[in-house]
């Protein structure tokens, strides 16, 4: 087991829809390759959690997305969450206090905190009957009717809050939680 901080890495856009495929296999080895230790993937969308120090992990993004370009031909942000601040994104999801259906729960996980203009720009109905809640650098979205019938897409935010993002499901989230405490 290397030293470091136990880390999840968001990747966006991957193996989704037939496009940007890459093998698990091979993205756990550009982190490996990259200095990264106790490497696991999870499903094929681009989640990984591993140790890494603290110098490293602030040059990562940049290393993966560029060796992910490299290798692969194409370019895909890739977002981190140290194991704390996964953990807080389950504590504080707050369509679980209000009892939603797992199944309808999503969180969309930015690249930086949004200003407090930029929150106050966004439509709360833009897309009825789904909701979101704005907690520091996640959106926590309640899609009663499925995230692919709503118009919060990452779109949308991202143009809304100058940001890049990428969105998980909440059984995916559990599951990295799940991970990162095994």
């Amino acid at each position: 087991m290397k030293a470091g901080t136990v880390r999840v890495a968001l990747l966006r856009g991957i193996n989704v829809s037939g496009k940007n495929k890459l093998p698990m296999a091979e993205l756990a080895a550009i982190f490996k390759d990259a200095g990264c230790g106790d490497v696991e993937t999870y499903i094929q969308s681009g989640n990984v959690v591993f140790r890494a120090k603290d110098p490293l992990t602030q040059r990562l993004p940049m290393l993966i997305s560029q060796a992910i370009a490299d290798r692969f031909g194409y370019r895909v942000p890739v977002l981190l969450r140290t194991a704390e601040q996964l953990r807080k994104v389950v504590r504080s999801n707050p369509f679980m206090r209000a009892r939603a259906d797992d199944k309808a729960l999503h969180v969309v996980f930015l690249d930086r905190k949004p200003t407090a203009n930029q929150v106050a720009a966004l439509d709360p109905r833009r897309s009825p009957p789904d909701a979101f809640s704005v907690r520091g650098q996640e959106i926590y979205l309640n899609c009663p009717n499925g995230l692919g019938r709503s118009k919060l897409t990452n779109l949308y935010f991202d143009t809304k809050l100058d940001a890049t993002s990428t969105v998980r499901n909440w059984k995916t989230v559990l599951q990295l939680a799940a991970m990162i405490d095994p």
